[in-house]
């Protein structure tokens, strides 16, 4: 859980409290998780990913196939990736 306090502009924070029926903790909360979501970089994100799908015990060689697919979905200014260079994030 991120400890350091939501930036958003006043302006910003105020809207999202009209229109989002959450209370001002509730809302700072959220704001939180999703600048420490969104400043993820892509080697983080294949490390953290990679771990998850550990967990769940998918094997690796499907692991890289979905951890390339996501990338593709997500918000990272970069290429998409291969299942090869997930590989070389991993694993050097």
């Amino acid at each position: 859980m991120p400890t350091a306090p939501p930036s958003v502009s006043p302006d910003f924070r105020a809207y999202l409290l009209e229109i989002v029926d959450v209370t001002e903790r509730q809302l700072d909360k959220v704001i939180a998780h999703l600048q420490d979501h969104w400043s993820e970089t892509l080697e983080e994100f294949v490390v953290r990913r990679h771990r998850d799908l550990q967990r769940r015990g998918v094997p690796n060689r499907l692991a890289y196939g979905l951890i390339a697919d996501e990338v593709r979905s997500r918000r990272f200014q970069a290429k998409p990736l291969s299942e090869r260079q997930v590989r070389r994030i991993l694993y050097g």
